[in-house]
């Protein structure tokens, strides 16, 4: 059951899988592992679906990682979703011939609405609205720009719109493994009907455990490249 909950997250910089701490490119750890290597260790263990973010393209305003992507997708058979800097429906079009299956978008959502609405009449179902929160608003522009947005007002906006549901990231937790704080992913879900996914801070299975029955999966990286939840032991 928790294998099928946990999402694994692979971030990309420059081509090589790595992680920031609250979104600061400043403060980045690289791995030794390649992509396709790790993609493979998610494949072999079972894994369903996975969560990838082109690091650099969330800064470019347009997928840079590219590479990567295509061999991520020719290593794993599962869903993948791609966040990152897709801001136009030809970033879509790019990743979608590419076979990527979800898109995760959030800054076009509340800088260019005409253009998110867009993309979702294209590919309804198949995007995922991002909801980056800090300090109460909805960040944007790889988390370097503060908007006026709160998070359940972004999410009411497009409710009623064919989008697949919302990743809700909590970046003041993201990158630290201080473990998750469930409240606010509680008070999101009040106002949404849509699947919810969760991410930031997670730092052990007993995380896992407390965001089940409140969102329908939890996006992991730290914890798993640091050791600190044993994929092996969900099997």
């Amino acid at each position: 059951m928790l294998k099928n909950f946990l999402i694994p997250a692979i971030d990309l910089k420059e081509g090589k899988v790595v992680r920031l701490f609250k979104g600061q490119f400043e403060n980045i750890k690289v791995y030794p592992k390649s992509p396709e290597d790790m993609v493979r260790f998610f494949e072999d263990l079972g894994f369903k679906r996975l969560h990838v973010v082109d690091l650099e393209g969330s800064l470019e305003g347009m997928p840079v990682n590219l590479e990567s992507i295509k061999a991520i997708r020719r290593v794993f058979s599962g869903t993948i979703q791609v966040g990152g800097g897709i801001r136009s429906l030809k970033s879509c079009q790019i990743l979608w011939e590419e076979g990527v299956d979800f898109f995760v978008v959030g800054t076009l959502a509340i800088k260019e609405p005409q253009s998110f609405e867009k993309i979702i009449e294209v590919y309804p179902q198949r995007v995922i609205l991002a909801v980056d929160a800090k300090g109460g608003k909805v960040a944007i522009g790889g988390w370097k720009e503060e908007s006026s947005v709160e998070p359940q007002e972004l999410a009411l906006k497009y409710h009623q719109k064919p989008i697949w549901g919302y990743l809700y990231t909590n970046i003041e937790k993201d990158g630290t493994l201080e473990g998750v704080d469930v409240k606010p992913y509680k008070v999101f879900k009040e106002y949404v009907k849509k699947p919810v996914l969760a991410s930031g801070g997670v730092a052990s299975l007993e995380d896992l455990h407390k965001l089940m029955g409140i969102v329908e999966g939890v996006v992991v990286g730290k914890a798993i490249y640091e050791g600190k939840i044993d994929l092996k032991s969900l099997l």
